[in-house]
């Protein structure tokens, strides 16, 4: 019997380890944010990175690329022309840029998709 609870120890153990060395991922962290368990030395993405907006009734403020920036400041070369809840707008003298705040996702009025739907329930 001892010999048996020998080896049920023995695989929870082994099984305890495998799960500590698993990678755990924060949940929280922004996803243009650099990964602090990344090893390699790969460059990160170029160019800037809004990181993070406040809009207030007195104020807009934005984080890019760890710079604090307020709606008609300068960022770099460029004059922050709009804040908003999920983008900054940047004017430099021949071009517009865009930063998203979680890049790849659009925001739709799902407003617009409730009128075209709008026959009522079905009887």
């Amino acid at each position: 019997m001892s010999r048996f609870l020998a080896l049920v120890l023995g695989v929870v153990l082994y099984a305890a380890a495998a799960a500590q060395s698993e990678r755990l991922v924060d949940p929280t962290r922004p996803p243009s944010a650099p990964d602090p368990a990344r090893t390699d030395d790969a460059a990160p993405t170029a160019g800037p990175q809004l990181q993070s907006v406040l809009i207030s009734p007195a104020r807009r403020i934005a984080v890019i690329s760890g710079q604090t920036v307020v709606q008609g400041g300068k960022y770099g070369d460029a004059t922050v022309s709009e804040i908003t809840e999920s983008a900054v707008h940047l004017r430099y003298a021949n071009r517009r840029q865009t930063l998203q705040l979680v890049p790849g996702i659009v925001k739709r009025d799902r407003r617009a998709g409730a009128d075209s739907n709008s026959q009522g329930p079905s009887r």
